[in-house]
C-alpha cells in the first residue's frame, strides 16, 4: 500500500475502543433512527465523531462511509474510501454485552485494502492487509478447511433455517448466534467457525473489513447469491453474505435455493 493504511485504522480502532469503555453501556443514552433503522447510543456518536477527526485529517483525500454519518455521492468519485461502523452491535452494546465490535475499512476501486475489527470489551484485534494474511492479536489466523454443511459449525440467526432458502432440505449444521456481523466474519477468519450466512440486507460498513479479514485468512466471502462483493458502491448495500472457507463456502452455495445461491 503506498501509505500504512493498516497502522492509521489499528490505532485509530484501538482509541475509539478507549472512547466506548468509557460509557456505560446500559446508562448510555440511547434513542431509535428513523424509518425503523435501528438503534443509536450517545457513544455510537462519539466514536464516529473521533473517527472522523483522525481518520479525515491523517487522509484528507479519502472519501467517507460510515453508518452514523449523513452520506454523500462525493466519495464516489475518490479512488480510496474509509467505510466505518463506530458501533456493530449497538444493541449488544446498549444491553451491556460484550460482543459490540468497532470496523474499519479502506477501500481502493471498490477493492478493501486494509481492515481492523476491535471488540474493546475482549481485547481482541482483527485485522488485516491485501496479500499480508490476516492476524488476531498479531498471531496470524486461518480459516477452515471443512466441506459439509451438514456437519458444520455455522454462525446464523434462525431465519437461515427456512427450508424455503435451501434447495435439498436445510443442512445440519450446528447453528451459533453472535449479535455482531462484523465479529461474526471475524470469527470465521479465525476458525473457530465454519462459516456465517445472512439473508438480510447487509450494509457495506458491517462487512467490509470482515469480507478482507476472511479473504486473507484463506476464505471466501460473497453475497448470499455468490457474487463478489464490490465497495463504495451508490447503494452501499448487498444480498445478504455468505463467508467460509474455500470449500465450505462452494458448498453452501449449492445447498442453497436458486434465488439465494447459484445452483441455477
Amino acid at each position: 500500500m503506498p501509505e500504512d493504511d493498516l497502522g492509521l485504522i489499528t490505532d485509530a480502532i484501538r482509541e475509539a475502543g478507549k472512547l466506548a469503555l468509557g460509557y456505560v453501556g446500559s446508562a448510555a443514552r440511547r434513542w431509535d433512527k428513523p424509518d425503523n433503522a435501528g438503534p443509536v447510543t450517545e457513544a455510537d456518536i462519539a466514536v464516529n465523531n473521533l473517527l472522523v477527526q483522525v481518520l479525515r485529517q491523517a487522509r484528507p483525500a479519502y472519501g467517507w462511509l460510515s453508518e452514523e454519518s449523513e452520506d454523500s455521492r462525493e466519495r464516489l468519485g475518490r479512488e480510496s474510501v474509509f467505510i466505518i461502523d463506530p458501533i456493530d452491535g449497538t444493541r449488544s452494546f446498549a444491553e451491556g454485552s460484550n460482543s459490540w465490535a468497532h470496523s474499519i475499512a479502506v477501500a481502493r476501486g471498490g477493492v478493501v485494502t486494509a481492515a481492523a475489527i476491535y471488540l474493546p470489551a475482549r481485547d481482541k484485534l482483527f485485522t488485516a492487509a491485501k496479500g499480508s494474511g490476516a492476524h488476531l492479536n498479531g498471531i496470524p489466523i486461518s480459516a477452515t478447511c471443512a466441506t459439509d454443511p451438514d456437519s458444520a459449525a455455522v454462525l446464523a440467526t434462525r431465519a437461515a433455517l427456512d427450508p424455503c432458502k435451501w434447495s435439498r432440505g436445510v443442512p445440519r449444521f450446528r447453528r451459533e448466534h453472535r449479535p455482531s456481523l462484523a465479529y461474526r466474519l471475524g470469527l470465521v477468519a479465525q476458525g473457530r467457525f465454519d462459516a456465517m450466512l445472512t439473508f438480510r440486507p447487509s450494509w457495506e460498513w458491517d462487512i467490509a473489513a470482515g469480507a478482507l479479514i476472511v479473504a486473507e485468512a484463506g476464505g471466501t466471502c460473497s453475497d448470499a447469491t455468490g457474487q463478489v462483493l464490490e465497495f463504495n458502491r451508490p447503494m452501499p448495500c448487498f444480498e445478504g453474505v455468505v463467508a467460509a472457507g474455500a470449500g465450505m463456502h462452494a458448498a453452501l452455495l449449492a445447498a442453497l435455493a436458486p434465488r439465494h445461491g447459484t445452483a441455477a
